[in-house]
């Protein structure tokens, strides 16, 4: 199992909207910095869509004393716009970037810039040098949109080949798939350190609507369990729990390096995970 003192540990949120929204996350960050992740990431909309509001959120927890990594995407931005962002973040001591592909906002299909995740990482390394860690995506279950298995492990290592220095993975709740997935990796000479994506579960209705537009599977089994519960939301979060410590267990004792959470600002599904672990 790895060493608990060196497991990597991040936590991921998304930017509020309101300011009820931002109160709560500052109570969310606070709770979950006593377990000593090694950053927080903040997500970034389609196109940008959330710009203004991911820079507020990233300074807000930067300010906190704590190592924060906004996601980027260049979507429907244009490269002075990008880089110009990417100078603030800097200035402000920021020194990790989630380097996303850009989903152009709806509209402006056709417009011509950079949209590719490792287009986006060369670009961050022509202007910044080794200023920044780079993180990446990649998919155990591969890409919705993959031409093949082989074909998205290959776009994976181009990212890698681009200057990325890790990857964090969709959430998946099937260990094999990412142990299968790592095996692939390294044979293709990816080295660098692929982290599991953990989504707790809570409300098994969303997650079943979102896992089934973006790709990531359910288990049959686990459907059915979870549809058996119906509105017995004790029920639901309870076998959660349950399911995913024993996930991240087998992930960390085959030699995951770390693990990196969807908290969907909220902080007790993940603590309690990370509780059962006796990470607290």
């Amino acid at each position: 199992m790895s060493d608990k003192q060196d497991l990597h540990l991040s936590f991921e949120f998304f930017p509020p909207k309101t300011p009820a929204g931002h109160e709560k996350l500052a109570a969310v960050c606070e709770q979950l910095a006593q377990f000593g992740p090694e950053y927080f990431s903040v997500t970034y909309g389609a196109g940008g869509s959330t710009r203004d509001n991911t820079k507020g959120t990233v300074f807000g927890i930067k300010e906190k004393g704590l190592a924060v990594a906004p996601h980027l995407s260049f979507g429907g931005d244009s490269e002075a716009n990008t880089r110009a962002l990417l100078g603030q973040y800097r200035s402000a001591g920021i020194d990790r970037i989630v380097a996303l592909r850009g989903d152009m906002p709806s509209g402006m299909g056709g417009a011509s810039q950079l949209v590719y995740a490792n287009q986006l990482v060369a670009f961050i390394r022509e202007h910044f040098g080794d200023q920044f860690q780079l993180a990446v995506a990649a998919y155990p279950e591969i890409h919705p949109e993959a031409k093949s298995y082989d074909a998205d492990v290959g776009f994976l290592k181009g990212k890698f080949d681009a200057g990325a220095d890790s990857a964090i993975t969709q959430y998946f709740y099937n260990p094999d798939a990412y142990f299968y997935f790592i095996e692939q990796c390294r044979k293709q000479g990816i080295t660098q350190p692929v982290y599991p994506g953990i989504m707790p579960i809570t409300n098994f209705k969303n997650l079943a609507r979102f896992s089934d537009n973006c790709g990531a599977e359910i288990p049959r089994w686990l459907r059915k369990r979870m549809e058996g519960f119906g509105d017995d939301t004790d029920s639901v979060k309870a076998l959660g729990l349950d399911l995913v410590t024993e996930l991240c267990e087998t992930l960390l004792e085959n030699e995951a390096p770390g693990l990196h959470f969807y908290t969907m600002n909220q902080a007790e599904p993940t603590a309690s995970i990370l509780r059962n672990l006796g990470l607290s």
